[in-house]
């Protein structure tokens, strides 16, 4: 895979994955079943036995292991736990937050998207604290100030506040760009 700073890359050998300086030399001596792109200086990688975040040393943030875990993305990565919960563990691999969710997506701009077990999704913040309680079908994050969102009636966009910018429901809509 790509190059991400501090200059080193996924890649696999007969060997096991790990990862590599430009010049193709292994960044450290551990090997893993899967390695993938370094982001905020930590890097989620598959030991075979659980997924977990290396440092560029190789060394693990921390000696948890999950189901599975992303990238970080706004000093937060999302994890899934071994009982198929989610939730986000910050930079230092402590988890953000006590709630688990029955999925979570990456941070941005300070707001990720959760499910909870009945299916409707909100946004919480960095804390794990509901931005604004509404629940919806489907919810995706901010983008210009403005997220998509579905309800029974179909797509619109909502804003912080978590309410509906306008009456009419769509079968689809864009991300908000542009003032459109």
């Amino acid at each position: 895979l790509k190059f991400h700073a501090p200059g080193l890359a996924p890649a696999l050998a007969d060997d096991g994955a790990a990862h590599i300086d430009v010049f193709g030399r292994p960044a450290y001596r551990e090997r893993f079943r899967r390695t993938f792109g370094f982001y905020g200086g930590r890097a989620a990688v598959d030991t075979g036995d659980g997924w977990i975040h290396i440092l560029p040393t190789g060394a693990a943030l921390s000696s948890k292991r999950y189901a599975w875990c992303g990238n970080f993305q706004g000093g937060f990565s999302t994890v899934r736990y071994t009982d198929g919960s989610y939730g986000h563990v910050g930079t230092d691999g402590r988890p953000a937050y006590t709630d688990r969710w029955s999925f979570a997506g990456d941070f941005r701009d300070g707001v990720a998207v959760v499910q909870r077990p009945d299916g409707l999704h909100s946004h919480i913040n960095s804390s794990g604290e509901l931005v604004h309680g509404t629940w919806y079908v489907d919810l995706d994050v901010f983008h210009k100030g403005f997220a998509r969102a579905r309800d029974d009636r179909g797509w619109t966009h909502v804003g912080v506040s978590g309410l509906a910018q306008y009456e009419r429901r769509f079968a689809a809509v864009e991300p908000f760009y542009n003032g459109q």
